[in-house]
């Protein structure tokens, strides 16, 4: 799920975590969701098509002879629920690919076998559903994780599902055995914290996510309509909330853009989000004081996060300042050596310096760092390219 931060040049997409006392005390105002909606500046919004519930979720015929296929021949329902993740995992069989822009309703997931977490646990919830399988949803915190897209960074939230046997009334278990579904493994090895979150929640991810596409498509009124379904599905999705205060912003609709983060923070005190968007906004206002003092305190609590120094290096490389971004991404590798992308983008830099050794060792570093068969192969075809100069 995304939520987007504001930069003087760009639209960022990030997730932030400490209250910034110090610099602001916490707006107390007692205000409903509908109250920072507005209609007036987006009269077009209500001809943008919306999938209902039921779009999002429905299967056509095809994907639910899938499901039978699958799941019939197999009589254990643990054996059932891994057959059935495995097929669709198994390249052989399903050919599944992620793919972080693919934000799909299940049956569009289905077709075109392309997924990002959230719609890849779209998808399965349904085929899950079809089987007779109980499932619940589970958002996992993990750090700050920024890519960059179209000119912009893009911080991802990450989603899970774990799948539980049929209930059976004649036996009564004390403790039902589940099964996790993830697209990326390693945040279930690495033990982040997970919440079970609603079917109401995760929808309105899905109308965030494609309110994100929208606005970085400059799409403003499809965006409002869709950050607006996600806030009427769940008043208190902070990340709806935050997004939509940057496509104000970016309409030259300040004093919205301040109530919407001022709701935002009053909802979550912690949201350097929030914080973050309500600084920059005080920086196209003329406030820049207040803003310099969040700005401090945001980056502050940020120093110790290896993606925050990626992602200012990628802003370097996209301005091709090198030495600027080696900087960045040197700091980025000292506090986490296991992470592919940072060898990657290190193998980039190096590449554009003309020091192509060194691009490629960072390139076998990142291969050999990698989480899966993918990316092993991007790298691996890097660096075919990098032997055959």
């Amino acid at each position: 799920m995304l939520s987007l931060k504001q930069t003087l040049k760009a639209i960022n997409l990030s997730l932030m975590m400490v209250a910034l006392a110090a610099c602001q005390s916490s707006p107390k105002i007692a205000l409903s969701a509908q109250d920072v909606l507005y209609d007036e500046g987006f009269r077009q919004f209500h001809q943008v098509p919306i999938e209902s519930e039921q779009d999002i979720f429905y299967l056509d015929d095809e994907a639910k002879a899938f499901v039978r296929d699958t799941t019939n021949t197999v009589g254990d329902p643990i054996s059932q629920m891994e057959t059935l993740v495995h097929t669709i995992f198994d390249r052989s069989k399903f050919n599944l690919l992620y793919d972080g822009t693919a934000n799909t309703v299940a049956n569009t997931t289905f077709k075109n076998r392309a997924a990002n977490c959230l719609s890849m646990s779209i998808m399965t919830y349904a085929l899950a559903q079809e089987a007779g399988f109980g499932v619940r949803f589970q958002e996992i915190d993990i750090p700050e994780y920024w890519t960059r897209r179209d000119g912009y960074s893009l911080l991802n939230g990450h989603i899970n599902l774990r799948m539980l046997p049929r209930p059976n009334p004649n036996v009564y278990n004390f403790q039902s055995k589940g099964y996790q579904v993830d697209f990326d493994p390693q945040s279930a090895r690495q033990h982040f914290p997970k919440r079970l979150v609603s079917l109401q929640t995760v929808i309105a991810m899905f109308y965030n996510n494609k309110g994100a596409d929208a606005l970085l498509q400059n799409q403003y009124e499809r965006a409002y309509a869709y950050f607006r379904q996600a806030i009427y599905t769940e008043p208190n999705f902070d990340s709806a909330l935050i997004n939509l205060g940057i496509l104000y912003r970016l309409k030259g609709y300040y004093a919205q853009a301040e109530h919407i983060y001022d709701y935002a923070l009053a909802l979550n005190p912690d949201s350097l989000t929030a914080w973050e968007n309500l600084a920059y906004l005080y920086t196209f206002t003329g406030r820049e004081r207040r803003a310099a003092e969040i700005f401090a305190k945001v980056e502050h609590d940020r120093s110790q996060n290896p993606y925050y120094f990626v992602n200012l290096g990628e802003v370097e490389i996209e301005k091709e300042n090198w030495q600027e971004a080696l900087t960045y991404y040197k700091k980025a590798l000292s506090f986490d050596r296991k992470k592919h992308e940072i060898y990657f983008g290190l193998a980039r830099i190096y590449f554009e310096l003309g020091e192509v050794e060194r691009s490629e060792h960072y390139l076998q570093l990142a291969k050999e760092n990698s989480k899966n068969s993918q990316d092993v192969a991007r790298y691996q075809g890097k660096l075919n390219f990098l032997s055959s100069l």
